[in-house]
């Protein structure tokens, strides 16, 4: 499934610091070898995370370091914090236009998201922010970014409606995974970028143990030859030449 070779652009949202680089990172480190453009736009500030109970005030701009960082190992030209309350995120006009905002501004060929399904198989992976973050992205993309009259307040900052090409989720269930990405190549930038995030992982070695072996039943399952690391997503099509236009 699309894209078969980099995209040109690519806007990738998450609900915290850290999500993209453990449910994407490989494939964007592999894009932005190709010569993709990627921007990061990360939702909340994280504020709820780490396990240090005497430091609250300075967690946010901690994540938000490790954050720019991982994304500069990944090679990411762009970063945006849009910095809502950590566990709070919810699906409202406010988030919404901002998200749209971005798009607009970016207008990438594949915007990647948290999925809006709760995964039952492993309940950790939907968080209320994820599937907050999934579904914020998903009333983005469609219909409010390509609606000329949606937000009009963003025409008149010359932000003219886009039509986005692609839309790919990250943490989706495994039922819904049609596409995965051979990463093998690109691991060790993904655990690397997974390391800067200290604050939020006390067991390194576990964690690094943990990501390689899910990477490799990926590809496992998804058919990639022994030995192959494959990050998976549910690619929809929201504007290509199969797809029906209208609102």
């Amino acid at each position: 499934m699309f894209p078969t070779s980099a995209p040109g652009r690519v806007l990738a949202f998450a609900a915290h610091p850290d999500d993209i680089d453990f449910g994407a990172a490989g494939t964007l480190a592999r894009w932005a070898r190709e010569g993709t453009e990627i921007t990061y736009c990360i939702m909340t500030s994280g504020d709820a995370g780490g396990f240090d109970p005497a430091d609250r005030s300075g967690v946010s701009a901690l994540r938000s370091g490790e954050q720019r960082e991982a994304a500069r190992q990944v090679g990411v030209q762009d970063i945006v914090f849009l910095g809502e309350r950590d566990g709070y995120l919810e699906a409202n006009h406010s988030v919404i236009a901002r998200v749209v905002e971005q798009i607009r501004r970016v207008r990438p060929d594949v915007v990647l998201s948290m999925h809006p399904e709760r995964n039952w198989d492993r309940i950790q992976a939907s968080h209320p922010d994820h599937l907050a973050c999934g579904e914020i992205v998903t009333r983005a993309v469609y219909p409010a970014a390509e609606n000329p009259f949606a937000y009009p307040e963003l025409a008149e900052q010359g932000l003219e409606a886009y039509k986005v090409p692609w839309l790919w989720f990250y943490g989706a269930p495994r039922e819904r995974e049609n596409t995965a990405v051979d990463v093998s190549s690109t691991v060790d930038v993904k655990l690397a970028a997974i390391r800067v995030h200290a604050s939020q992982h006390p067991d390194i070695e576990g964690m690094d143990a943990s990501v390689r072996r899910f990477l490799q039943d990926n590809a496992r399952r998804h058919g990639l030859p022994e030995g192959v690391s494959a990050e998976t997503f549910h690619a929809v099509g929201v504007n290509t030449p199969e797809t029906i236009a209208g609102f």
